[in-house]
């Protein structure tokens, strides 16, 4: 069995808004495995990356537990939250806007360095600078180049080695390739499975990309307005969704072969608003098996088979492999 370095337990992330409190987070708990990738996948606005600045505590939760490694991130103090960023590292969507124009590739990597007091003489810092620019695939003669200076990718790459300088334990990638051309996607995906491998990392992969979702991850966790909908392995979920919104999500993957034929799920009706959200079910204004227990009582995110979770009052019977 495989050990949990992170367990998140009904977290909770609103902002207060003109008309009440919008529920960007809502509930939500699951666990990450050492050394494997959870994906977190999910519509524009639907919560993703909250939940990843909520790990990292560039958020703050409003409830919840979050365990990593045995212990609740959100009661450490500020000397404590130091040392455990020292393991926990993030890489954001816009590798320009999280760079620092003024300061040179190499001075950007090395910034962490310095932050944490790693290594005393520059030269070691400087080594350690080309180790990592070596390990992310940039080539040692932009050392001294600026973030404008580098297409999207090699920007990526940058960032990728800022978050591993102080050699972190889990990641949280937030849409780390979706502002990249598909060439350069590939690059970066391929990147972050060696580094993984290499380095023994583990992931939390958010995107809205369920293509890019399923080539890199272990596990994938389906979002919707704040909650998930359903959690699996990514073999399992693609070959059988028992959510409505997953199986609308799915059929919506273009199929790279001629003549191909699929049959797409056209969601009909209104988004609910995620401000002050009504009792039960949120995907209940959208989805055609909807009943009335859907919108007096809110589905639990449940295990109906081992390691299978889906939040559907009738989840059984909407299995692919059944009907």
């Amino acid at each position: 069995m495989n050990s949990r370095i992170l367990e998140v337990n009904n977290l909770k992330k609103y902002f207060k808004v003109k008309n009440g409190n919008l529920h960007a987070v809502d509930e939500v708990s699951f666990y990450i495995n050492t050394g494997e990738t959870l994906g977190l996948v999910g519509e524009s606005g639907c919560g993703k990356s909250t939940t990843g600045r909520t790990l990292v505590r560039l958020l703050e939760a409003d409830h919840g537990e979050i365990i990593f490694e045995g212990s609740d991130i959100l009661k450490k103090g500020k000397k404590e939250m130091s040392d455990l960023r020292q393991n926990v590292q993030m890489v954001f969507q816009d590798p320009y806007s999280c760079l620092n124009p003024r300061l040179s590739i190499g001075n950007s990597i090395a910034e962490p360095l310095e932050v944490n007091n790693i290594y005393k003489t520059k030269q070691d810092k400087k080594n350690r600078v080309k180790e990592l620019m070596d390990i992310v695939g940039i080539e040692e003669r932009l050392i001294n180049s600026y973030p404008h200076e580098l297409d999207g990718g090699m920007r990526q790459r940058v960032g990728i080695a800022r978050a591993l300088a102080i050699n972190p334990k889990f990641i949280v990638l937030d849409e780390p390739v979706s502002s990249l051309d598909v060439c350069i996607q590939a690059q970066i995906l391929n990147l972050l499975k060696r580094l993984q491998k290499e380095l023994d990392l583990t992931y939390l992969f958010i995107s809205h990309d369920l293509s890019v979702v399923k080539y890199i991850s272990d596990r994938i966790a389906v979002m919707y307005l704040g909650k998930i909908v359903e959690l699996s392995d990514h073999n399992i979920i693609f070959k059988d969704p028992l959510h409505p919104y997953t199986q609308a999500l799915l059929s919506a993957i273009p199929i790279p072969k001629l003549n191909a034929s699929g049959d797409r799920i056209i969601l009909k009706g209104d988004v609910p608003s995620p401000v002050n959200p009504p009792e039960g079910c949120r995907f209940y204004t959208r989805c055609i098996y909807a009943q009335d227990v859907c919108l007096n009582k809110t589905p639990e995110l449940r295990e109906i088979e081992p390691e299978r979770y889906v939040s559907c009052h009738f989840a059984r019977n909407l299995s692919r492999e059944e009907n």
